[in-house]
């Protein structure tokens, strides 16, 4: 066998196989684990080191063992070396114990008694790689038999169909705690003081120069009455921000300035300032939004 793969391909094609297995089995996200866990890298120089000293120690061994043999058994090692692959002693085992095959001198044993127009056959065994694989087959149709048929377990399509409701739940129980992936269908309305400075904070760098400081409105509309050009709520709201309003001559869209989170935040304080009655206000744009959702009084 180190006749066929010699030390130079056998050591990193070893190394390579431990390299991916840990790859594929330590999670990592998406930065390889030699680069985000140091001791991955430290266990793989180990690993290197270890099998280039066992690669040397075998060689020496090998060769001290055969400085010790005779002239004729190096000159036996010798002519096994020089032998083709096919023809290597080991090679013509394996062979023999996957196929079980008669030599030629035992032809006549196999012969059966009767020819076809002088056409005779041959009493061979089947090669046991072919038996077991057929026997094998006929265990997995067996338990696929009472898998499926008898026990009525998911199909691919089924199983399919499964995975991907289990993926919607995910991903909706991740939106939940992603803020940065939050959009107009699953923001919430911010109360806390804190969320609400914050929001009073981007409102008055971003906001105020079209809509006034106290959102009386300006170039922009009010924003403390119940008037609304494309709804309120948060969710409208948060909708209007993000993308902007109308083509031409409305807000701008904040999406590529702001982020989930700080438009939720800005949308939040917005809403805060319902009913805060700001000195001259401008008049009423749009129409008065009321929320479905409500409940009724």
């Amino acid at each position: 066998m180190k006749k066929i793969i010699p030390a130079y391909v056998r050591v990193p094609l070893i190394f390579f196989i431990i390299f991916g297995a840990m790859e594929y089995f330590i999670d990592s996200g998406d930065r390889p684990a030699f680069i985000k866990y140091p001791m991955v890298s430290v266990f793989l120089f180990v690993i290197l080191f270890l099998l280039v000293a066992i690669e040397i120690t075998i060689s020496a061994i090998d060769n001290i063992t055969y400085q010790l043999l005779t002239e004729e058994q190096k000159a036996k090692i010798e002519a096994e070396n020089k032998l083709p692959l096919k023809e290597s002693e080991w090679y013509k085992n394996l062979l023999q114990k996957l196929t079980k095959t008669e030599p030629i001198e035992n032809e006549a044993n196999l012969l059966l008694s009767h020819d076809y127009d002088g056409i005779k056959e041959l009493d061979n065994n089947l090669p046991p790689w072919w038996v077991y694989l057929f026997y094998g087959c006929i265990g997995f149709a067996a338990i696929y038999l009472v898998r499926f048929e008898i026990m009525g377990g998911d199909n691919q399509e089924m199983e399919l169909k499964k995975e991907l409701a289990q993926a919607k739940i995910d991903v909706a129980e991740y939106m939940k705690t992603a803020p940065d992936l939050m959009d107009e269908k699953t923001v919430t309305l911010l109360t806390e003081s804190a969320d609400l400075a914050a929001g009073k904070e981007i409102f008055t760098t971003n906001c105020a120069a079209c809509h006034r400081a106290d959102a009386g409105g300006q170039i922009g509309p009010n924003l403390t009455d119940e008037h609304w050009l494309f709804g309120g709520g948060i969710k409208n709201v948060f909708h209007t921000i993000t993308n902007g309003g109308r083509d031409g001559k409305g807000m701008i869209a904040w999406k590529a300035t702001l982020k989930p989170k700080e438009i939720q935040k800005v949308a939040s304080y917005v809403l805060s300032l319902k009913g805060s009655n700001p000195k001259d206000p401008k008049a009423p744009d749009g129409d008065i939004w009321v929320d479905d959702s409500a409940p009724k009084k």
